[in-house]
């Protein structure tokens, strides 16, 4: 049985949070108590939901003991059904319960890069993107290119992206690795499997209010677009970089149609690089807790195998292995992939709870 005071607390400083932003709070305190009000709300909701099941199975064992035969007998017949509900909203509720990562419902800045294997390695990382894009846009989020290097037969050797939805950060958090893929490439005349490799990492995209950039700390240099041509590459000085001179971090946007555009977007990058740095830190400090988790973050894991000849792709992390390749490098399949990691690191972390 759940500890009925972590419920009430719960459900007090939820109406605690309502409270304070029917007032005037300042913006990062309004920022933070929206946020905070985001993620109790569907736990709230839960909790209410057990809490109604829980008195409607106590009801009907207290009907077993009612003088009139008929009522006992409505009670018996109800009570297995209503007992299996209440252990199914408890599950859900547990799980609501669980520790939430605070960026889970952040947008992500998407990084791709081409790793070992030439030309097919930058094919392979150009088919990811596809396949996160076209992923993306089944759950109805966009996706904006932000920064691209084509490779020279195709795919390409950089891609960076924005993906904007709810929840982008919690789907994608665990893509961040090394993606293996093995299959024979197209300059191939003797039908020989090659392996190639890309790199994917995931930030989630920080906010003004997470990270302070001192002008000082910043150079800002201007250039002409590069690129393979298209109507947002231009002749004009629109591309811009930005330098952060502390850390070396380098920022080139060259996307946009203005330079005052692509300058706000590399700011947007600087900072959620150097989140990220923050992030990786503290991440580092607590790896000896997070043992039994599902491993995301760390850019030099060999994640995953996409086996062409076979129609196979592999996780290695939960051991997953599925037999429809195809489908997923479609995108909308990839839910399938998603939703198994999420429910692995669920359950580590009941695991870890009850222990």
């Amino acid at each position: 049985m759940l500890q009925p005071q972590k419920i009430d607390a719960l459900i007090i400083r939820h109406k605690m949070i309502e409270n304070e932003l029917s007032g005037t709070p300042d913006r990062e305190t309004f920022v933070k108590l929206s946020r905070e009000h985001a993620e109790l709300s569907p736990v709230v909701e839960t909790a209410n939901n057990y809490r109604a099941q829980l008195a409607e199975v106590a009801g009907l064992e207290e009907m077993l003991e009612d003088s009139d035969a008929e009522m006992r007998s409505l009670a018996q017949a109800e009570l297995p059904g209503a007992r299996e509900k209440l252990e199914e909203v408890e599950k859900q509720l547990r799980t609501a319960l669980l520790p939430k990562d605070a960026m889970d419902e952040r947008n992500v800045v998407l990084e791709i890069r081409a790793g070992t294997g030439g030309d097919e390695a930058s094919i392979f990382a150009g088919d990811l993107f596809r396949m996160y894009d076209r992923y993306a846009a089944s759950l109805g989020w966009k996706v904006e290119v932000v920064a691209s290097s084509e490779g020279t037969v195709g795919g390409f050797k950089e891609i960076i992206a924005e993906v904007r939805g709810a929840g982008a950060y919690a789907k994608l958090k665990f893509e961040s690795g090394v993606h293996r893929v093995q299959r024979v490439p197209q300059t191939e005349t003797q039908g020989r499997v090659h392996t190639s490799a890309a790199t994917v990492a995931v930030l989630p995209e920080a906010e003004d209010v997470d990270i302070v950039i001192n002008d000082v700390d910043l150079r800002i240099d201007t250039m002409r677009s590069q690129g393979a041509g298209g109507q947002h590459v231009n002749k004009t000085e629109s591309a811009v970089r930005v330098t952060h001179i502390p850390t070396g971090i380098a920022i080139v946007v060259q996307e946009g149609r203005s330079q005052h555009a692509n300058k706000a977007k590399a700011m947007q990058m600087l900072r959620t690089k150097l989140y990220d740095e923050e992030r990786q830190r503290k991440d580092a400090e607590r790896a000896a807790n997070r043992r039994g988790q599902v491993g995301s973050g760390d850019r030099s894991e060999r994640i995953r195998t996409y086996n062409f000849p076979q129609g196979r792709l592999t996780d290695h992390r939960i051991n997953l292995t599925l037999y429809k390749l195809p489908d997923i490098m479609e995108g909308p399949a990839l839910g399938e992939v998603v939703e198994a990691l999420i429910t692995e690191h669920q359950a580590a972390l009941l695991a870890e709870e009850q222990a």
